[in-house]
């Protein structure tokens, strides 16, 4: 029977089996309903003991469970540790037989390379004696050729010497014959130059230009007798003298075309006309002396082509030049 709050506050009482509801009034209602709470907090009591009782066993439970880990973690570690054991024992034993099969082909490698280094060692002395004996051999043959090419320089040295002793014997005879030549060409100009001198006097500018050429070619002459001074005719390509330098071992080395004038004023016109000159006589050099030299041009200068220099420089300028 179950006591329910009926309406308007009136308890009820319900009957499970047939269902019913009887309402009581409150003088009846309150020892049930104090009856029923009494029961109620009785199997509330029982019930939470019971949980007690139950977490209790639960603890216990789980104690023991936590000592059986504990002891079986033991009984693990101890066999992993027994087994670590015999595993170390074990690779212990691989790795002493490992160490001792490598050490015993270590062992016979080593044989092996110091027989080998053996034979290379008898094989490298050989070989040194063999370079030592052909070093002493290419010596001997060094010390041969330099003795041949010594004997073979000193005949050549004595031939060279006898060609030299006989062509400066040629140069200087025919250096006696020309330097006697030129000299009998100055003698015979001096005295040209002399006449003509005399014939000047008399006024002629021609014959005054005439001295100028000649004393110009005996001067050139007489300073450099080696070379070939050829004095212009009149009506061929034009300038006074053709300067032909000769070298030392008598080789033709270029010329100059030498032309002068005497006159007391310069023209622009010479230039051209000397340069035509100059390749007439297909000269490499034109050199003009002339009195009168162009504005601006004290002693010598370079102007379009042709060298242009007052009379007192004319033998310094041909040097530079030659």
């Amino acid at each position: 029977m179950t006591v329910q709050p009926g309406i308007l506050n009136e308890p009820t009482i319900s009957c499970p089996s047939c269902k019913t509801e009887i309402k009581l009034n409150e003088s009846l209602a309150a020892p049930l309903i104090a009856a029923t709470r009494e029961d109620y907090e009785r199997r509330l009591a029982q019930s939470n003991a019971s949980m007690a009782a139950r977490e209790d066993e639960l603890e216990r439970e789980q104690a023991a469970i936590e000592a059986a880990k504990e002891d079986i973690g033991n009984q693990v570690a101890e066999q992993i540790k027994l087994e670590r054991a015999a595993i170390a024992v074990e690779e212990a034993r691989k790795a002493k037989l490992l160490l001792s099969v490598d050490l015993e082909n270590r062992d016979n490698k080593l044989a092996e390379l110091e027989a080998t280094l053996k034979a290379r060692d008898e094989k490298l002395a050989e070989a040194q004696q063999q370079q030592a004996e052909f070093l002493k051999q290419q010596r001997a043959l060094d010390d041969e050729k330099r003795e041949m090419a010594l004997t073979i320089e000193k005949k050549i040295q004595e031939g060279l010497d006898a060609v030299r002793i006989k062509a400066r014997t040629e140069a200087e005879d025919g250096l006696q014959m020309k330097v006697a030549e030129k000299e009998e060409q100055i003698a015979g100009r001096q005295r040209q130059i002399e006449e003509l001198k005399r014939r000047a006097e008399q006024g002629s500018q021609q014959l005054q230009g005439e001295v100028l050429e000649l004393e110009l070619e005996s001067l050139i002459a007489s300073r450099f007798p080696m070379d070939i001074i050829e004095p212009v005719a009149k009506g061929e390509f034009g300038g006074d003298v053709l300067h032909r330098v000769v070298g030392p071992a008598g080789q033709s080395c270029g010329a100059i075309l030498w032309e002068s004038k005497r006159t007391k004023n310069w023209s622009q016109g010479w230039l051209g006309k000397l340069r035509g000159d100059q390749r007439a006589a297909k000269a490499d050099i034109a050199l003009m002396i002339s009195e009168a030299l162009p504005s601006g041009v004290e002693t010598f200068d370079l102007m379009d082509g042709v060298y242009v220099a007052h009379p007192k420089c004319a033998i310094p300028i041909a040097i530079m030049l030659r």
